[in-house]
């Protein structure tokens, strides 16, 4: 077992990821920029490395300040959280040239499963179902018009190296072809410096359903169920829950066995996501995540599995003590993402923290790394605390996350919180019956007159 981790990430990700190296009696080294030196991780550590600016380029990003914070601090692997460099190709090759462990699958996966396109082939291969379109690369408006002839109507240009929603465009007919496919190029060129596009069928009202894995280097994989991520703003994760609503235990079990053959065929080790859309009782892959996910928590509360210290276990060469008949689902949980943004238009709010107060109970986890005085900065991703239910059913679960919304106190920046109770108590929420385009459809109508 490793004797001392680096984490290479900051906010709620690299305090989840220094209590499972506490409870494995690991030490801890927090790399941290400029104005994060004050965040409760880099407190906790048993060590700290201030790696550069404010700017995610100089300090997250900085692959030779980590390796050096790694090196002069006798790291002997890097876990690189959630964003950032943990699915930097580039990064775990480096890593492991420096003989330490990247706690993540290997750089050949990495690659692969970064380029949506050989991810997309090579799944399909595998025998995951996928979603009609391309077969690659879409180089020229004539090609998109001629395969979108064969598909039909509306079809969806995808960046090949993209996520986050960056460098998505859906075209409805032929007359919006050529602009969709030059507005994705750009913004695949903007945000990733790839310009290269492919397409697909769109799919007018499917949920997003992802499975859960865990996979060691013996050959060894579990799943543990799946999320639904359907409610979403700008193709970003809002909601999370398990088990989804929509799926029977059949489905799951079928999709389940299917992914776990796929990620075994593959020789993956790790934690992964494979996310699919799901639309009339079939699913299509969309992208694996080759790292921890944000809404891992889920997972964990429906399991009682402890991915991060899984994930720590097989990247230093342990087997899996899971097998698959050993793992339960218990009841439901509910994953809701507090971000520090303006509820009707999604903008950043940041600031200063001037009042706090988290819920609690029986059932209720917060993961967050704010305090009261803690001050937002600007550079970063805008979530600021998860709060996490978990009951028997899901009409508990709602009403436990209810009770615990309105007792969340945070003052001095806006937040998502106020959207969250919205949800709450909508009927199609309440029921269950949503897909990935509900919010962007309903949001003026569910926020209309009460929130700015």
């Amino acid at each position: 077992m490793f004797k001392k981790i680096l984490i290479a990430n900051r906010g709620d990700v690299a305090i989840r990821v220094l209590r499972a190296c506490r409870e494995m009696g690991i030490k801890t080294v927090a790399v941290h920029s400029v104005v994060d030196s004050s965040l409760m991780h880099v407190k906790f550590a048993d060590e700290s490395v201030c790696i550069g600016g404010n700017r995610s380029a100089e300090s997250y990003l900085n692959i030779s300040a980590i390796l050096s914070a790694a090196e002069i601090t006798g790291a002997d692997a890097i876990h690189p959280g959630v964003g950032f460099l943990s699915e930097n190709e580039k990064f775990a090759t480096m890593v492991a040239g420096h003989n330490m462990t990247f706690i993540g699958p290997s750089p050949e996966h990495l690659r692969m499963m970064g380029d949506k396109i050989v991810a997309k082939k090579t799944m399909s291969e595998l025998g995951i179902p996928v979603v009609t379109g391309s077969d690659g690369e879409v180089k020229s408006v004539e090609e998109a018009k001629s395969i979108a002839a064969q598909s039909g109507y509306p079809v969806l240009f995808k960046a090949a190296s993209g996520g986050g929603g960056k460098g998505m465009k859906v075209a409805n007919s032929q007359d919006e072809i050529e602009n969709a496919y030059k507005m994705a190029k750009a913004e695949a060129k903007a945000n990733f410096g790839d310009d290269c596009v492919y397409m697909e069928r769109y799919l007018s009202h499917p949920r997003h359903i992802e499975i859960q894995i865990l996979a060691d280097a013996y050959g060894n994989v579990v799943h543990l169920g799946e999320r639904d991520c359907s409610i979403q703003r700008n193709h970003q994760k809002l909601l999370e829950e398990s088990p989804s609503a929509a799926l029977s235990k059949t489905q799951r079990e079928q999709i389940g066995e299917i992914v776990t053959n796929a990620v075994k065929k593959l020789g993956y080790v790790g934690v992964g996501t494979l996310e699919f859309l799901y639309e009339d009782g079939k699913f299509f892959f969309m992208e694996m995540n080759t790292r921890l996910q944000v809404e891992h928590s889920v997972s964990e509360e429906i399991t009682g599995i402890d991915l991060v210290k899984e994930q720590i276990r097989v990247a230093a060469g342990e087997k899996l003590n899971i097998k698959q008949e050993d793992v339960n689902f218990f009841g439901h949980a509910i994953e809701f993402r507090i971000n520090a943004e303006d509820s009707l238009t999604f903008m950043p709010s940041p600031g200063r923290i001037e009042e706090l107060y988290f819920p609690g109970g029986n059932g209720v986890r917060i993961d967050s790394h704010i305090y009261r005085d803690y001050v937002i900065p600007p550079y970063y991703d805008s979530l600021i605390a998860k709060i996490i239910v978990h009951a028997s059913t899901r009409d508990e679960c709602l009403a436990k996350a209810r009770g615990a919304l309105d007792e969340l106190v945070i003052e001095g920046v806006s937040t998502t919180a106020e959207l969250h109770k919205k949800l709450l108590c909508n009927k199609d929420i309440i029921a269950g019956d949503f897909d990935i385009h509900w919010l962007e459809n309903n949001l003026q109508t569910l926020t209309k007159g009460e929130i700015s």
